[in-house]
């Protein structure tokens, strides 16, 4: 389908006239890029990962985290010169059309969808073993009508509770790197210095070979979702441009302390075979180890903490998409209501869908709900894909048309998206090879084709003119 240069209305280029309002502040930015990238599946998911791969779970967070900073800094590099609240949905479509943005757009609002209802079953989880006589659903209810209302209300609410959530995040973990680097050296009293022990002991660095390598790699990967959210936030804080600019160029030692420097104290401070690390958590074992005093309460609250933050910041993200979608005539057009700055409709829609995944966990655990699991499985991946195909055909654009734009620049470009590109495809074959993972990525590859599909319909019978770039 050709394309015209007839110009539109878009989300990116009306932030002056958007009626989103621009309530968040540097620091509520900052810290959503800080928190970002700390989630409950570094807390608990990772203890797997470590099980699989042994102490090479250090490499293969850090291939992963190399791949997530090359696609925020592309992604980095496309919001700040043009901030829209669809973000990636944005960028595709003035890339390479509306079907491209359709699709990223709305595979991405149920991933985050789902997410929240699985964020609530976790939170759940842990406050009914505080709380024993008040069953689990309710518990969801609650959390699902207290973090509806705050985004109903104005979004500085949702920017007030993830900077205090973030705060709560990052000092956990920095408290616990503190003390892993202290309990490595020898420093603390009653611990004494593994030295390189537990790294090449119990079988070797790769005690499992590649394979254990590929299966830690995988979970890495699914690890840093979430890191999105802050470009999509960028739209409505006080000065876009310079704050995703901060948040992206911050991603990479974010990354290695939080991520990498995690793994490194876990497997150097414990034997990568204990049975602990996988019943525990990773943290929680490595706590109990130090003799750390009411350990797995400590990650409990933690843990708790990075789910509801989650669950604040899914409700959000959901909702600025389905609103961008909907602004841009991809949607149905009462989900684009917009009142006191918020798009209500789209906040109550996806808290609603949310729930609506938390009873099917209930009513239909072995059918429906798993077929929703398997489906989000590889959707990150899809929107990677597309953030680095967009970045790929927009860079040269923006260069060409308006260089003052390029606040931030991807690095070596093309050969870094490129070699992006490729560690995606790369990823996506290991997912084929693996059982665990094959059923995802064939799921999600199905919702994928059906949304670009309808999307490319839509767009051959639109009259709407496409997004000029």
């Amino acid at each position: 389908m050709s394309r015209t240069t007839a110009p539109v209305q878009d989300d990116s280029r009306q932030q002056a006239d958007s009626p989103l309002t621009h309530g968040l502040k540097q620091r509520h930015l900052s810290m959503i890029a800080l928190g970002g990238v700390i989630g409950a599946g570094l807390f608990v998911g990772s203890g797997t990962a470590i099980a699989a791969a042994g102490p090479s779970i250090i490499l293969a967070y850090a291939i992963s985290g190399a791949l997530v900073m090359l696609v925020m800094r592309m992604l980095g590099e496309m919001s700040a010169a043009n901030p829209a609240s669809g973000s990636f949905s944005v960028h595709a479509e003035r890339a390479m059309g509306p079907w491209a943005g359709f699709t990223a757009g709305w595979a991405f609002w149920f991933l985050l969808c789902v997410a929240v209802g699985l964020e609530g079953i976790g939170a759940a989880g842990i406050v009914h073993g505080w709380l024993p006589g008040v069953p689990e659903w309710a518990l969801v209810a609650v959390f699902m009508l207290v973090f509806c209302g705050t985004n109903l209300a104005a979004v500085k609410n949702f920017g007030e509770f993830e900077f205090w959530f973030a705060a709560l995040k990052i000092g956990a973990i920095v408290l616990f790197l503190a003390i892993g680097v202290l309990a490595i050296t020898g420093v603390l009293p009653d611990t004494s210095a593994p030295g390189l022990t537990n790294l090449t002991g119990h079988g070797g660095f790769m005690p499992n070979g590649s394979e254990g390598l590929i299966v830690g790699l995988l979970a890495s990967v699914f690890a840093y979702g979430g890191l999105e959210t802050v470009t999509i936030a960028a739209a409505e804080s006080e000065h876009p441009v310079q704050g995703v600019a901060k948040a992206v160029r911050t991603a990479m030692w974010r990354i290695a302390i939080f991520y990498v420097g995690s793994m490194a104290v876990v497997v150097t401070l414990l034997p990568w075979t204990g049975k602990d690390i996988v019943a525990k958590g990773p943290y929680v074992a490595t706590l109990d180890y130090l003799g750390i005093p009411a350990a797995s309460h400590i990650m409990n609250v933690v843990i708790l903490v990075a789910l509801l933050s989650a669950m604040n910041a899914n409700i959000y993200g959901a909702s600025r998409m389905a609103g961008s979608l909907v602004s841009r005539g991809q949607g149905p057009k009462v989900l684009g209501k917009v009142s006191g700055g918020v798009p209500r409709v789209a906040v109550l829609t996806s808290s609603a869908f949310g729930f609506v995944c938390v009873l099917l966990s209930y009513w239909r655990p072995d059918d429906i709900f798993q077929w929703l699991l398997n489906t989000i499985g590889a959707i990150i991946l899809v929107v990677w894909f597309f953030i680095a195909a967009s970045q790929l055909l927009l860079r040269r654009r923006t260069e060409r048309e308006a260089p003052e734009k390029l606040v931030v620049k991807m690095w070596l470009y093309p050969w870094l998206t490129w070699v992006a590109l490729l560690a995606m495809a790369v990823v996506f074959v290991l997912m084929a090879r693996e059982d665990g993972t094959r059923v995802q990525l064939y799921y999600t590859g199905g919702l994928t084709l059906v949304l670009a599909i309808v999307g490319y319909i839509r767009q051959r019978t639109s009259t709407a003119a496409p997004i000029d770039a």
